[in-house]
């Protein structure tokens, strides 16, 4: 990532908050404007379905107990604003367009939450390898903060000690595979329960190959 403290994404100019470098996160300003955070949420609604997650053994995406949000996805291009968007996080990424997976939106009710867990797959899983045997592993993470968070809702690093209050606009990149394939596990997450009100985030996954 550039070391500059304004990054120039594609159409706008953001400004770095905050860069830590074991687990490399780095946290940003208004990535997203406040009226493109409302208009994604609003394009979710009628989306959302029960959120899922993949099974280390079997690779089937399942509902979990430890993952309690509901999930839109937009694939790349879809219209002007989502194809506006992908150029601005994937330049802001510094990583190919064509290597992203869809956007991806999440939401908290009160109680909801994400409990610890890696965003790559786990090479020592069987399930995982129909996961990245053509696109390859993951390789890094964009989340964007579509609200304000009443009570709750951080983004935390427990093996790090690190944890982000959401606020509505910006968003937290962390990477966790190198150029030779090596994991970071200090990128272990999870999404603090949401105490009160609601939480809406964006993500987007970055591959090593295209997606």
């Amino acid at each position: 990532m550039p070391k500059s403290n304004v990054i120039r994404a594609f159409d706008r100019d953001i400004r770095v908050v905050m860069r830590v470098q074991q687990p490399q996160v780095i946290l940003f300003a208004d990535v997203l404007s406040e009226d493109e955070c409302d208009q994604m949420i609003e394009r979710s609604r009628d989306r959302l379905k029960r959120s899922t997650t993949v099974n280390g053994t079997t690779g089937v995406d399942e509902v979990i107990s430890n993952r309690t949000s509901e999930g839109a996805v937009f694939q790349r291009g879809e219209d002007s604003l989502i194809d506006r968007i992908d150029r601005r996080t994937s330049a802001l990424m510094n990583w190919p367009l064509e290597n992203g997976e869809g956007l991806q939106i999440l939401r908290y009710g009160p109680g909801g939450e994400y409990k610890p867990h890696f965003d790559y797959f786990p090479p020592e899983d069987p399930g995982s390898w129909q996961h990245v045997s053509i696109p390859g592993q993951r390789i890094s993470t964009l989340i964007v903060y579509l609200n304000d968070v009443e009570s709750g809702g951080a983004t935390a690093f427990p093996e790090a000690g690190l944890s982000v209050t959401p606020k509505k606009g910006g968003a937290l990149y962390f990477r966790y595979c190198n150029g030779e394939g090596q994991l970071d596990p200090l990128t272990r997450h999870c999404g603090e329960m949401v105490n009160a009100g609601e939480k809406w985030i964006m993500t987007k996954w970055m591959r090593q190959r295209g997606f």
